[in-house]
């Protein structure tokens, strides 16, 4: 997983895992969307980023994945599991 997300950081061109389960994520949740919806700008087409987001927050499907929908429209959005630390991992294909 990277570290906290860098916004000079270039475009992924491989599939590739964001931790938003920092401190400043678990404190915020608009936090953890506005890096979400980074981390999917910055991953290319055809590839996927796992948004690993902190457990304060609950499951992403209620803030999140509308956060995701209204701002891209050509993504697919997908639950994939429970971390053992209560986070949760959500895989959105570019």
């Amino acid at each position: 997983m990277t570290d906290a997300i860098d916004a000079n950081a270039e475009v992924h061109d491989t599939s590739w895992s964001a931790n938003l389960e920092q401190s400043e994520h678990a404190a915020s949740q608009r936090r953890v969307v506005r890096d979400a919806l980074d981390a999917v700008e910055r991953t290319a087409n055809g590839c996927h980023v796992n948004l690993v987001t902190h457990k304060n927050h609950g499951h992403p499907e209620s803030y999140l994945y509308p956060a995701l929908e209204r701002e891209f429209d050509d993504v697919d959005v997908a639950f994939v599991d429970q971390c053992g630390c209560g986070g949760f991992v959500t895989r959105v294909h570019v």
